[in-house]
């Protein structure tokens, strides 16, 4: 069973940065896909950020240039470093694994403040 653990989120003010952390325990396969997704209230959870076990990147348009997305292959573990942070980046943020099958963490919160 595959378990994930998001940590990081929080209340920060408009510029300011955040770096969020999602560590996955289980049976992983080695070739996988790690990525956060967020959600606002009643709206569909999007993507934000992806990374393969090799490497490759993906992002929204929305947070190029401001947050960057990386990994730990040794730890299970992917990072979303947040910077230039905006109010309309708040949202629930979700850690996401597909491997195998797709698995999610329960989310943690970020709030920017105007």
């Amino acid at each position: 069973q595959v378990q994930l653990v998001e940590s990081g989120g929080g209340l920060v003010q408009a510029g300011g940065s955040l770096r969020l952390s999602c560590a996955a325990s289980g049976k992983i396969f080695s070739i996988n896909v790690m990525g956060w997704y967020r959600q606002d209230p009643g709206k569909q959870r999007m993507l934000v950020a992806s990374i393969t076990s090799i490497g490759n990147t993906n992002y929204a348009d929305s947070v190029k240039g401001r947050f960057t997305i990386s990994r730990d292959n040794a730890k299970n573990t992917v990072y979303l470093q947040m910077n230039s942070l905006k109010p309309e980046d708040t949202a629930v943020y979700y850690c996401m694994l597909l491997s195998g099958g797709t698995y999610w963490g329960p989310g943690t919160q970020v709030t920017v403040s105007s």
